[in-house]
């Protein structure tokens, strides 16, 4: 089991107002991201998500990780999967070429994580302070 913090004030707006995302409402994310929810139980308790059950791959789940995450209000999100993923959480000024550089030594392999984080990235150049980003640990082709 795994338990990410997030930023609780970054994140995606869904709400539009002050109240706590619903498993409803972020399940609706997840779809509307075009993510695997087969057999997902999202349950919310205060701004802290849990992430349970699902037939997902580690990629897919560490995606429904940072989907959920990275709604604002949001806190934490305790996942009970053994999966152990890389997470980034960018710094104000920060671009995928510095994380690039800091994480794989490499400032052009920024595609990589761009990819690893479709579809919630939709450009690489719209990255904001607080968003957690997957670092995909292995080479992407």
């Amino acid at each position: 089991m795994g338990l990410w913090s997030f930023v609780k004030s970054a994140g995606k707006d869904l709400l539009g107002r002050d109240d706590e995302p619903t498993p409803a409402i972020l399940k609706k994310e997840i779809k509307d991201l075009g993510l695997d929810d087969d057999g997902l139980d999202i349950q919310v308790e205060g701004d802290k998500v849990k992430v349970k059950g699902g037939n997902l791959t580690e990629e897919q789940r560490e995606k429904v990780i940072l989907a959920v995450g990275n709604v604002e209000g949001v806190a934490e999100v305790e996942d009970d999967s053994d999966a152990q993923p890389v997470f980034h959480t960018v710094k104000s000024g920060e671009t995928l070429s510095a994380i690039a550089k800091e994480h794989f030594d490499d400032p052009n392999r920024y595609h990589e994580i761009f990819e690893a984080n479709k579809p919630m990235l939709k450009n690489p150049d719209e990255i904001y302070p607080g968003q957690n980003l997957r670092i995909p640990q292995t080479r992407s082709a």
